[in-house]
């Protein structure tokens, strides 16, 4: 037996090796891109619009570990930490930093660099950051200090595990101190594998191999070019045609995914749980919806599995806020979601209540309330919005769709510059932290409904601190419940979708609950 065990070790180190003999270096990554980025600032943007193309350019203190097929707290490796360390009962985090990383610019990176980064985000400087989406994401930490150049120490106001998560995430890079913030949404400077070369506004995006990285041998790639084009039957057919190495992650619905490989069968595809959501925002700070009862009708119209079914074949799942099992850790079960207020089956019992709501308030077949429903002027969207509009009239609302280009998308979601929307969120990490704090938390950016709970905010603040996973996932749930009986930003769907790549790509790894944090592209490269 142990003859044998050490054969199959002997055997594994060898394969091992010639996997990375086997690694050449060189060439350009064409990849495709679905719209114009609304900038190239991370830390400032909440689309993956950004992070796909920007990621590279960084590095985070921690990451999900790249080979790991799930985003899970158990799977966080060090990245410009070498090392971390909990102590005073949980409440200070201690980061050990790398030595001899530098910026691209060539100053050298150090403890200063992370605490400029999250004072910007936990806003104790003000005016560097014209948006700060993921604000609340930091609600807990109460100071950081540094000492030295290689060490950096979180204070928080109380124990709270799942900050490790939120440190590796895509979204949490760090930025450099001495570069204007205003610099970073067009000329970012990193850290990380690649640099920034060009960004052509709804053209191009253009990274370069940073010669000067601080892991050894990496990057493989001599650079990646982002096409951008914004019609997917044209990306298709380009990639289809070979033009293209790799599509932009979950631009394919499960049907061009299956149309793509059938087209050209010698691609590579993975339909993944995204991490995004759709969600039904409804302004209740602007009149007619501040009524309570015609928000409420509004959520009794939607069909969820009709959702599912158009946009996905019945792939795309149903849940509430938090990602659905198996992918998702935090989501209800079957079981329970059959619980919760307006997930039930009977679909038209539910949009004859509606009807009744809307003619107590003076609504009918012949008075129908006139509304615009904003989107997102990408597939996904606006596919998803007329769909909306659909249901809408079940319940005498008659609808007209207002797409947005991205780069004022955003803008008009933080302004509250809307009065019914459809949206397609992302929620980068699988934790209720992320998911409470960002969306539902009283007065942040990205609650973009305007609810707000006190008592139920308590409740936010007990189940960060819990230990116990099962007790917290219990109390998540029972969170999550009263979240969707009151309307706060009913959620339709949990999508699902495909990114391709031809086999002469090598390194891609994409993991099952999230499209955000696995694009650093330092481990890809190309059979030429």
């Amino acid at each position: 037996m142990m003859r044998s065990r050490l054969w199959l070790t002997v055997a594994c180190l060898l394969a091992t090796m010639g996997t990375a003999m086997a690694q050449k270096k060189g060439g350009t990554l064409r990849v495709t891109h679905r719209d114009n980025p609304p900038s190239a600032s991370v830390l400032e943007e909440a689309t993956i619009s950004t992070i796909m193309p920007f990621m590279s350019v960084f590095n985070n203190l921690v990451v999900f570990d790249p080979a790991s097929k799930l985003n899970r707290l158990d799977r966080i490796v060090p990245d410009l930490a070498t090392s971390w360390a909990w102590s005073d009962g949980d409440r200070t985090l201690t980061f050990q930093l790398r030595d001899g990383v530098k910026w691209h610019d060539g100053k050298p990176f150090t403890s200063a660099d992370v605490k400029c980064t999250w004072d910007m985000l936990t806003g104790k400087v003000n005016g560097k950051l014209r948006k700060n989406p993921r604000k609340t994401w930091w609600f807990n930490i109460k100071d950081i200090v540094t000492n030295g150049d290689h060490e950096v120490i979180f204070h928080l106001n109380d124990p709270q595990p799942s900050i490790m998560a939120m440190f590796a995430g895509g979204f949490s890079p760090v930025y450099p101190c001495h570069v204007p913030a205003n610099e970073m949404r067009t000329h970012p400077i990193g850290t990380g594998p690649f640099k920034f070369a060009e960004f052509k506004q709804n053209e191009s995006i253009r990274l370069v191999r940073n010669p000067d990285y601080w892991k050894p041998g990496r990057p493989y790639l001599d650079a990646i070019e982002f096409t951008i084009i914004p019609n997917r039957s044209t990306m298709l057919l380009a990639m289809v045609a070979g033009k293209f190495d790799l599509t932009f992650t979950s631009d394919l619905t499960p049907e061009l995914t299956k149309s793509l490989q059938e087209q050209a069968p010698a691609t590579q595809c993975v339909l993944q749980s995204t991490g995004t959501q759709g969600n039904l925002l409804v302004n209740r700070d602007r009149a007619p919806f501040d009524n309570e009862q015609i928000r409420k009708a509004m959520v009794l119209a939607i069909d969820r599995k009709a959702f599912s079914d158009i946009l996905s074949r019945g792939t795309f799942e149903i849940g509430g806020a938090n990602l659905p099992p198996p992918e998702g850790f935090w989501g209800w079960s079957k079981e329970y979601m059959e619980t919760v207020p307006g997930y039930g089956g009977d679909v038209e019992k539910s949009r004859e209540e509606g009807r009744r709501i809307m003619k107590s308030l003076g609504y009918g077949p012949d008075n129908m309330m006139q509304l615009k429903v904003t989107t997102r002027n990408i597939p996904d969207y606006r596919d998803a919005a007329v769909i909306l509009i659909d249901h809408l009239k079940s319940i005498y609302i008659q609808g007209e769709l207002e797409p947005l280009d991205s780069s004022v998308w955003y803008a008009r979601l933080a302004r509250k510059d809307f009065s019914v929307a459809m949206n397609v969120q992302g929620t980068s990490i699988d934790d209720p932290d992320v998911q409470f704090f960002e969306n539902y938390l009283c007065g942040s950016e990205r609650n973009y409904t305007s609810y707000c709970n006190a008592d139920l905010e308590k409740l936010f603040h007990q189940q960060s601190q819990m230990k116990d996973i099962d007790a917290r996932r219990k109390l998540v749930w029972d969170i999550d419940k009263t979240l969707q009986a009151d309307g706060a930003r009913p959620v339709v769907f949990h999508a699902k979708a495909g990114t391709c790549w031809w086999p002469r790509v090598h390194g891609i790894n994409i993991a099952m609950n999230t499209i955000y944090n696995h694009w650093r592209f330092e481990d890809v490269w190309l059979d030429q």
